[in-house]
């Protein structure tokens, strides 16, 4: 079975996040900043107590923007930390907050001058954002993003399993055409 895809900037796996090779991986935090379940506490783990230590001096992050910290033990230099939002059934401005979660992430990795960055697929665990609508929102922004930036190189969505790579897989195929 296919678990990979790589088109153009753009590269779609299943993986495990905290092991990815870019320079910044982005962290599905919540609004503390200070640890959590899933990519979260995945990416806590990970980094080591640092992390921790770093995010308590930023004071939070409010849903659609994101923070930047070092990466610490992580093979990433750096983590961006974003918040998406909880799902609420789609009236509660959630497909905004999300596509802000992404831009303001990649508005970061572009100030910060990286050239790689890996994306999980933020708000659809726990948060409860249906996946494909997720996937709709991450790719257009992602794309839309690398349109007019020539800083990044490539651009990763790291995918836990085989199902959500699935999803993922057939909105990047039909945008593609």
């Amino acid at each position: 079975m296919e678990s990979r895809i790589h088109q153009s900037k753009i590269i779609i796996e299943v993986g495990d996040i905290t092991k990815v090779e870019v320079d910044a991986v982005v962290n599905a935090a919540n609004s503390s900043l200070l640890g959590g379940g899933g990519v979260d506490g995945a990416i806590h783990s990970a980094a080591g107590a640092e992390l921790l230590k770093a995010c308590r001096t930023l004071g939070g992050c409010p849903t659609g923007e994101a923070r930047i910290t070092k990466g610490y033990n992580l093979p990433a230099k750096w983590v961006i930390h974003t918040v998406g939002p909880i799902y609420s059934g789609g009236n509660r401005n959630e497909a905004e907050l999300l596509a802000s979660a992404y831009k303001s992430s990649l508005i970061l990795a572009r100030d910060y001058q990286l050239h790689s960055i890996a994306f999980p697929a933020i708000s659809t665990g726990v948060y409860g954002y249906p996946r494909k609508e997720a996937a709709e929102i991450s790719l257009s922004v992602i794309t839309n993003f690398l349109q007019s930036d020539t800083n990044l190189k490539i651009v990763k969505v790291v995918l836990f399993s085989h199902d959500h790579y699935e999803i993922y897989r057939k909105v990047f195929y039909r945008m593609l055409k």
